[in-house]
């Protein structure tokens, strides 16, 4: 567990460059960088007119429309920033290429720090080709850690909020809890708000190091039982669905069986990320939600009765 860090001293003379800053979590990162103080240059596409554009302005960012296929304009976009902040979602284009112009754009501004859109589970404890979305993530990486810049990582497991529908897990109507493996292997679970105020900290951080590791609830497929069961007043049973090696073979499967397509996320990636995490190889550890202590941590059991009121 990593030292207390106050990040509040250096927000009032920070410039953060913040590169999708459209997307839901880039949008949380832009509004809690300017609670803390700081100056945030949101970039956005030419001609833009989506309504997180208005939001960014309304939340007292500087919208800057950029070339994001132009090094060149990427850097006059960068010069004098303390962090450039990438919150980019997509496939290689994105992830490794968009990425890679917005690096060499930070290095050529001499900009002293990167965090780049990683913000998922440890895959640097997991095997290439284990996860499409992560070996991408790994790429852009290495070429980071080769650039004469300094790098932090947020890693915060899987976004709590995907428990509310969108991840598999939680069935709300049979009121089950579906899991491969074992109901004992500990997760990690951070709200997409939780992720974007730590991240917000980090930036205004200019000692943070290469990796920060953060849960916002280490929960087990029993805990996430009991927490279903206690919101809705109803008890939810476990589903076993076999071994992890059979969700393995199913994601590899749905893959082979699905046609290509552009999806960030098609069905077999969310299988993917699932293997993954039940097979507990990128569990997070040491965890640092310590180090900024003013984030208060928002639990499983919160994130579910907000789903609750929200069906009523």
């Amino acid at each position: 567990m990593t030292e207390p860090h106050a990040s509040a001293a250096h927000s009032e003379t920070s410039t953060i460059v913040l590169a999708g800053a459209t997307g839901d979590l880039g949008l949380r990162i832009a509004r809690h960088l300017v609670q803390r103080g700081a100056t945030v240059r949101a970039l956005v596409r030419a001609g833009n007119t989506s309504p997180a554009v208005a939001a960014l302005r309304e939340a007292g960012a500087a919208v800057v429309e950029v070339d994001f296929n132009s090094v060149t304009a990427l850097t006059r976009a960068c010069t004098g920033a303390t962090c450039v902040v990438s919150a980019l979602s997509g496939l290689r284009e994105l992830i490794v290429d968009a990425q890679k112009r917005l690096l060499d754009a930070a290095v050529a501004a001499e900009v002293p720090r990167f965090i780049p859109s990683d913000y998922c589970i440890d895959y640097t404890k997991l095997p290439v080709g284990s996860n499409r979305n992560l070996d991408l993530r790994r790429e852009f990486n290495q070429r980071l850690d080769q650039a004469p810049i300094a790098a932090t990582s947020i890693l915060n497991g899987m976004f709590t909020d995907l428990l509310t529908g969108q991840a598999p897990v939680i069935l709300f109507g049979p009121k089950r809890v579906v899991y491969w493996g074992s109901a004992d292997q500990p997760l990690d679970f951070t709200t997409t708000e939780n992720t974007a105020e730590f991240t917000a900290a980090a930036a205004l951080d200019p000692h943070t190091p290469r990796y920060l590791r953060v849960a916002g609830e280490v929960a087990t497929i029993r805990d996430l039982q009991r927490a279903a069961s206690a919101v809705t007043g109803q008890p939810f049973k476990l589903l076993w669905a076999g071994s992890v090696g059979v969700l393995g073979a199913l994601s590899k499967l749905t893959k082979a069986l699905m046609p290509a397509s552009n999806d960030v996320f098609p069905p077999w990636q969310g299988m993917q990320y699932l293997h993954n995490m039940f097979t507990g190889l990128p569990k997070l550890a040491p965890l640092d939600n310590a180090r900024y202590p003013e984030i208060r941590w928002t639990s499983v059991r919160e994130v579910l009765a907000t789903r609750q009121v929200e069906a009523k």
